[in-house]
């Protein structure tokens, strides 16, 4: 049996040849802004075939994705920037200089929580070492993450510098008082200029998901995976109520509420 890796050069190899002269007329043409779409879509599948537990497809998508940053690292090996060898000494580098509680004789850690704010000092105490201007704590989170992710994001790396609520109960509470603040607006929306009370509802119901999403992480749960799998599961009970409403020959938008609600009940119950 092949050691775990053995087989990683012959995928650099390949790549290579798709990109050299001879190869492949569309891999050549190919540069890093082209290939962007490409390393999100195969991110999302491996992600999919991660929340259905399909581990022969996550097989097959963590090799997609593999590929796509090797496609990535051959285009910059291309231009003379740097190699895949390169991306892979210097991650294994920051791994090891991250981990002193681990590789090196720094005292151990109890908690995630304590790993995750060692791994922020580490890395101010890298800028500082280096002549680098010190980073913020949120200044590193990709603005191109999705918003509920995003604010998930903040919300942790904050918690690393002792910003954060005690409790998740109170950010249960945050969180009525945000439904609060948006019901006000929603009252008030008849007598404002209708473009403020736009702008107003906007910035609430942002201030609302935004605590949702903390609440997620101080419960431990991922948001962006939450949303799918509901965004799944009203998709599977939306289409078998759709499904049942044509077969008794009827038109879904011409029935009444009352009787949406309550084969959307009984949709509930077995899907």
């Amino acid at each position: 049996m092949s050691q775990p890796g053995s087989r990683f050069p012959h995928l650099v190899e390949i790549m290579r040849t798709l990109r050299g002269p001879g190869g492949c007329p569309w891999d050549r043409e190919q540069t890093l802004r082209s290939l962007r779409p490409f390393l999100l879509e195969e991110c999302h599948e491996a992600l999919d075939a991660i929340d259905r537990q399909d581990m022969p497809d996550l097989r097959e998508e963590l090799g997609d994705l593999l590929f796509e940053v090797v496609f990535l690292a051959q285009v910059a090996d291309d231009a003379g920037a740097f190699t895949i060898d390169d991306a892979v000494e210097t991650v294994s580098a920051k791994l090891v200089r991250r981990h002193p509680h681990v590789f090196g004789d720094a005292e151990a850690l109890r908690s995630a929580e304590e790993v995750l704010g060692r791994w922020e000092d580490l890395k101010r105490e890298e800028r500082a070492a280096a002549g680098a201007a010190p980073k913020t704590t949120l200044e590193g989170v990709p603005r191109s993450l999705p918003g509920l992710l995003r604010a998930y994001e903040y919300g942790s790396r904050a918690a690393t510098q002792g910003f954060d609520w005690a409790r998740s109960e109170d950010v249960v509470a945050k969180i009525r008082e945000e439904i609060d603040e948006v019901e006000q607006v929603v009252r008030a929306a008849d007598r404002r200029d209708a473009s403020t009370a736009d702008e107003k509802l906007e910035e609430e119901v942002g201030d609302l998901l935004f605590a949702i999403a903390n609440l997620s992480r101080k419960l431990g749960v991922e948001p962006e995976t939450a949303l799918r799998r509901a965004n799944d599961k009203f998709a599977a009970r939306f289409t078998a109520l759709e499904r049942r409403v044509r077969e008794r020959g009827a038109v879904m938008k011409d029935e009444p509420l009352e009787t949406l609600e309550a084969e959307w009940q009984e949709v509930k119950r077995t899907v």
